[in-house]
């Protein structure tokens, strides 16, 4: 399953890490199933705790992600009253230098796009791009049981990680989506998932429009210093 680069090396977990980002354009190329499948079967070698593997997914393409895409569209037109929140996806008066962070990486963003702030209309079309998916073909919906805790979640959050780095592997890209827990009771009720379940996350999965500059601004990282204290070196 390794992809090649242009020089026919394999790409490693070093490449993958550096190459893997949130893309936002997708083209319409379909994603061979059984290349999935086979992603998902390695992705099953992610840790949790006690192996309980509490990650469940819902994989869609086609008449099934349309009708996610048509439920949750006509909730968005409910304005807030159309909200289903899951869970808080920031925290609750989130300081610096978090606060910093999340809007520097809004900005970069819009601004690679040339969406001045003063431009609310060309913004909000933007930001409803992404319950389209960004145009994705596959959109995977990750779910747990609501008896889970916080180590279970970071289960989840290990399993989708590999996901997306076995995703590059193959030369395909994605990109994770907590916004669809915005909408989880709507979500869940159109994939069948009954209230015992709790939506985590979206994953949209395709071919990266590698054309568009929505998937070419530079996506900044602290330095190690700022987040790794060295004890005993």
């Amino acid at each position: 399953m390794p992809a090649t680069d242009k020089q026919g090396a394999d790409i490693g977990v070093t490449e993958a890490l550096h190459r893997r980002r949130s893309v936002r354009a997708f083209t319409d190329r379909a994603v061979d199933p059984a290349l999935l499948r086979d992603i998902f079967n390695a992705a099953q070698r992610a840790p949790s705790g006690g192996n309980l593997q509490p990650w469940q997914a819902v994989v869609l393409t086609g008449a099934p992600w349309q009708a996610v895409k048509d439920a949750v569209a006509g909730r968005i037109a409910m304005g807030r009253e159309g909200y289903q929140p899951e869970y808080d996806i920031y925290p609750k008066g989130l300081v610096d230098p978090w606060e910093s962070r999340r809007f520097g990486v809004g900005e970069a963003l819009y601004g690679a796009l040339e969406i001045p702030r003063e431009d609310k209309k060309a913004r909000l079309a933007q930001f409803m791009d992404n319950y389209r998916g960004f145009g994705a073909p596959v959109m995977l919906f990750l779910h747990c049981s609501r008896i889970m805790g916080p180590p279970q979640w970071a289960d989840m959050g290990m399993w989708m990680q590999s996901v997306m780095l076995l995703l590059v592997e193959a030369g395909l890209a994605s990109c994770p989506q907590e916004c669809w827990a915005m909408y989880g009771e709507t979500v869940r009720k159109t994939l069948g998932l009954d209230d015992g379940q709790i939506l985590f996350s979206g994953l949209a999965i395709g071919y990266a429009d590698a054309t568009q500059p929505v998937n070419q601004w530079p996506v900044p990282r602290v330095g190690i210093d700022e987040a790794i204290e060295w004890q005993g070196f």
